[in-house]
């Protein structure tokens, strides 16, 4: 690097290019030399230090009255100011119609921006009702899978079937009874019911040798088949009507209407 900043000192560029005395391509070597190395650097900012010293030194003052003439001439030649009018020129019609094509795209992307959310929203609907309807599809499946296990346990042979009809009081009932000893299961469809007050129910016992067993209260509302629970060495099967007001109390006959007897291989 030494020898080659004392060939460039030695070519006497730097001197030209402080006098201004260089050529373009030159002058880019020198501009070159000076931002990479800080030696050719100092050496320019000296230069220039005593370029504007000597200039100084050099430098004649001018006389007074060449400066006292100038000022003369400039006063003689001073051009008035003109002021400038406003220009009332009209909007070209270009700029109108560049303003109406922007506003025609403005309402035409607002209006598809509009179409787009409703279109998101139908589409939020559908989905919405697509799991509304697989819930009911889910719902719908496990109802028939209950209908045919109800089935397959009615279809048992080992599944007895009783029909136990209402008294003169309750001239309506009608309930269908079945009962599988060897599965322990136990169900009753309601058919039809007598009419009832309001605070009036069937309840459902199994008779027991020694004692009545309650079985569970009957549904109106519910026209499917009603799960009971199985007793074992039941003897037979009685329908009551009782009422709130004595829900507490012990069953009497007096509340009988519908009873029948069981086979004597579900004893």
């Amino acid at each position: 690097m030494e020898k080659t900043l004392h060939t460039f000192f030695q070519s006497g560029l730097l001197d030209k290019y402080v006098l201004d005395e260089i050529s373009a391509s030159e002058r880019l070597k020198v501009e070159h030399y000076i931002d990479t190395y800080p030696e050719v650097e100092s050496e320019y900012l000296r230069l220039q230090s005593h370029l504007e010293t000597l200039a100084k030194a050099n430098a004649v003052e001018a006389p007074q009255f060449i400066l006292d003439h100038i000022l003369d001439d400039i006063k003689a030649e001073e051009t008035p100011v003109i002021k400038m009018e406003t220009s009332h020129r009209k909007t070209p019609w270009y700029s109108i119609a560049a303003s109406v094509v922007a506003l025609f795209f403005a309402s035409a992307a607002f209006m598809m921006y509009e179409q787009n959310q409703e279109l998101l929203e139908e589409n939020q609907v559908v989905v919405d009702e697509i799991f509304d309807l697989r819930s009911d599809i889910d719902i719908n499946n496990k109802k028939l899978d209950d209908v045919m296990r109800q089935f397959i346990k009615l279809n048992n042979p080992e599944t007895e079937k009783y029909v136990l009809r209402g008294n003169a009081r309750a001239k309506n009932l009608k309930t269908v009874a079945y009962i599988n000893a060897v599965e322990k299961t136990s169900m009753i469809d309601v058919v039809s019911l007598p009419h009832l007050e309001k605070d009036e129910f069937v309840e459902v016992y199994a008779q027991m040798e020694d004692k009545l067993v309650s079985l569970g209260i009957l549904d109106p509302s519910d026209k499917k088949m009603q799960t009971l629970p199985y007793m074992e060495n039941a003897l037979g099967l009685s329908l009551k009507i009782r009422s709130e007001r004595d829900k507490e109390a012990i069953a009497n006959n007096d509340e009988l209407v519908a009873e029948i007897e069981l086979k004597a291989k579900n004893n």
